[in-house]
């Protein structure tokens, strides 16, 4: 895990876009898809990161390597 990755996770404010080992969330948003975006958007401007996508019960439910970071796993997909 970098100090980068980001995590995006339902609040009672809204949908999170927090960047992993911050205390304080980035931005919130009405829908999961703004949440992602924004998420997207701010890792590639960092540079690059893994993006987690958590649905409401918590889970994770999509893990994303955004460019120039490195997929953390050797197989395709």
């Amino acid at each position: 895990m970098s100090d980068k990755d980001r995590s995006v996770f339902h609040t009672p404010q809204g949908w999170a876009n927090k960047c992993d080992g911050n205390q304080q969330v980035t931005s919130y948003h009405e829908t999961q898809r703004q949440a992602h975006d924004a998420a997207h958007q701010n890792l590639a401007n960092q540079g690059g990161g893994e993006l987690k996508v958590m649905g409401l019960d918590g889970q994770i439910r999509q893990k994303d390597t955004i460019a120039p970071a490195k997929d953390p796993r050797n197989t395709p997909g």
